[in-house]
């Protein structure tokens, strides 16, 4: 019944928002048609502010039917028609500011693409800030009404906890600071019951699990949470059955393990309800948006750069003997194994005379750069300062090896070295550049490389990705930290 009534809450929020977006998208034409009569200023003439021409209305309405469902399909995505019930404000702004930009790119796209002439810019313009004015005041009067009525006692939901141990009182804790939550526990079930525990954290325990049918027949229980010891979760099938045919939702808190890094989530297998940890943040489709993007950005690479890899492969055939491209087995997402490709910038021989070298801090120091640096050619340098050697590593993204934006691929013999917190940066695709390559490349220690790795894993998201993307272009024009 619950589920039910959150999913007809979740369709009208979507109907409700793309309503909003449907008027914004009337009234930015409406804008933009009576533009030269709202335009006040001379310092610079209208000509040169609103120089193109709008289209009819009836070519504009097409695209309300692709803009209007993308973007509260990225809504749904990103997880805005869940609860508000335990939202912080700035967290739902996140997430429209996250959507709006997702969809903007792809209106920009599709505009691009399809060869959209009769699309006025002035009209896009105005769109972007009208659609996001409108959809952030729809939420923040929803969210702060919402808050309001369930500090003043509406809107609210009856819930019984089942523990009375440590974690137990946390919950309880949690819930009764936060009112704007709408949450009122009506007590405390013992799942344990001679121990003479009478309350916890100030909610009075009102019976044991056998107590617990009687309870829902006498009270309107919106819910029951059981916050029990994993030694215990067999001893509350029987009640979960209780409540099951009583038709009240239950739910199990699942921070069973005292875990430091990994974050839990709930999945399942042909409807066998699974708990997954992971070290990672991502989500599927954000996974799925970051290998489209892999697959755009390489592909356009590899065709726009063609003339540039052709300089390069008759440069390096020019000045030194070798083949030219240096092939290398790496390891890439969960230690799978693929053949790296770069340009050749080293000698002949140079591979051998450098891998003795054991240790990892000695084979990213100073003096083992400088070892390295004699056995560049004059070509390798100048490839290697602007990291054009990287570039066929493009071909290595589109076939699905590597990413874009991901730690630096590395090779088996130097992760047979690594420290067990180390081989975390494996659990995402390796990428052609990193954080460690906008803060300094190999000016940057190998344990704060490492680090660096780590701090994208734990903080990664697609505006991440772009932001890396986006400061790595001058670190490359200008050949910071290269050598």
């Amino acid at each position: 019944m619950f589920k039910e009534k959150e999913s007809v809450i979740r369709k009208a929020m979507m109907v409700v928002d793309g309503l909003v977006i449907s008027f914004s998208f009337l009234l930015s034409y409406f804008l933009r048609q009576h533009f030269h009569q709202l335009y006040k200023f001379d310092l610079i003439p209208f000509s040169q502010v609103a120089a193109d021409t709008t289209a009819s209305i009836s070519d504009y309405l097409v695209l309300i039917f692709f803009i209007a469902p993308f973007w509260c399909g990225m809504l749904y995505l990103n997880g805005m028609y869940y609860s508000m019930r335990t939202r912080k404000f700035l967290e739902i702004v996140r997430i429209i500011i996250r959507s709006s930009f997702f969809t903007f790119l792809a209106f920009g796209t599709v505009v691009f693409l399809f060869k959209l002439k009769f699309v006025s810019r002035m009209f896009f313009a105005i769109f972007v800030v009208t659609s996001l004015f409108f959809i952030m005041s729809e939420k923040v009067a929803l969210f702060s009404i919402m808050r309001y009525a369930r500090k003043k006692g509406y809107n609210y939901r009856e819930i019984l906890i089942v523990g009375t141990g440590r974690r137990a009182a946390k919950f309880i804790n949690k819930i009764q600071n936060h009112p704007e939550w709408g949450i009122r526990i009506m007590g405390v079930i013992d799942d344990e019951p001679g121990r003479g525990i009478e309350k916890v954290s100030n909610v009075k325990v009102i019976g044991t699990l056998e107590d617990i049918p009687s309870i829902l027949h006498r009270e309107a229980i919106d819910e029951i949470i059981f916050v029990v010891p994993r030694s215990r979760l067999s001893h509350i099938e029987n009640t979960i059955y209780d409540c099951e045919i009583e038709g009240v939702k239950t739910t199990i808190a699942v921070d069973l393990f005292d875990l430091k890094i990994a974050r839990s989530r709930p999945t399942e297998l042909d409807g066998i309800p699974l708990l997954r940890f992971e070290t990672t943040v991502a989500k599927e489709w954000q996974l799925f948006v970051k290998r489209i993007m892999d697959v755009v950005i390489s592909g356009l690479g590899i065709v726009l750069l063609s003339p540039l890899f052709l300089i390069v492969v008759v440069s390096i055939k020019l000045t030194s003997s070798g083949p030219v491209l240096f092939r290398q087995e790496r390891l890439g997402l969960n230690g799978r194994k693929f053949i790296l490709y770069k340009f050749r910038t080293m000698y002949k021989g140079a591979q051998e005379a450098l891998s003795k070298v054991e240790d990892l801090n000695v084979m990213h120091g100073d003096d083992f750069k400088k070892k390295k640096i004699k056995w560049i050619t004059l070509v390798g340098r100048l490839l290697r300062k602007f990291s054009v050697d990287e570039l066929p590593q493009l071909f290595n993204v589109f076939i699905g090896h590597m990413s874009i934006i991901g730690p630096r691929p590395t090779v088996p013999d130097e992760v047979e070295k690594y420290k067990s917190w180390q081989r975390r940066r494996f659990s995402m695709k390796p990428g052609i550049t990193c954080l460690w390559q906008i803060k300094g490349r190999n000016k940057i220690g190998y344990d704060e490389w490492m680090k660096l790795d780590l701090e994208y894993l734990d903080n990664w998201s697609l505006w991440l990705d772009l932001k890396i993307l986006f400061k790595t272009i001058p670190m490359v024009l200008f050949g910071i930290g290269a050598y």
